[in-house]
């Protein structure tokens, strides 16, 4: 069975127990959430969700049918045609070379992005296996700290 990664977009409701309910419908049928962004749309009542998820083609397409299903959901996109970002803040000591940094930065569409007396944060955008690969890059500069979005994505 191929098991393979799939980015789903769903516009709810923007209310309370939204989040559970979809969570829980992923964990009542045991399948695995990857990633999950969760926000307001400007100027309506609803919310924008894109998770990540992995399976077969058989448990995508039962995923989608039970997110069509589930009420307050308006729209439910899964296919190819998704633009998808991802966004990584990584902490380094500001002993090490902000050149050296500032340079891989660029190179993953990011940039310092505050500096203090003894740290310095840095920011990048990018989809997600280019993130994957500016994390182990950046390994190389001894980081204090990383905290990694999760995936949002829209339609082509």
């Amino acid at each position: 069975m191929d098991r393979v990664r799939r980015v789903i977009s769903v516009i709810v409701a923007n209310e309370a127990q939204v989040l559970a309910r979809v969570s829980g419908l992923f964990a009542g049928r045991g399948y695995n959430i990857d990633s999950l962004t969760v926000a307001p749309i400007p100027d309506s009542d609803l919310s924008h969700m894109t998770i990540v998820t992995r399976g077969s083609q058989r448990v995508i397409e039962q995923i989608t049918k039970q997110l069509h299903k589930l009420i307050p959901t308006f729209k439910v996109i899964e296919h190819d045609e998704m633009v998808e970002k991802e966004m990584v803040l990584i902490k380094f000591p500001i002993e090490e070379k902000l050149a050296d940094i500032q340079a891989l930065c660029s190179a993953y569409n990011g940039g310092i992005v505050n500096v203090g007396s003894n740290m310095i944060i840095v920011m990048a955008a990018d989809d997600s296996k280019r993130i994957t690969h500016f994390i182990e890059a950046a390994n190389r500069y001894h980081p204090i700290e990383i905290v990694r979005s999760g995936v949002v994505a829209m339609e082509r």
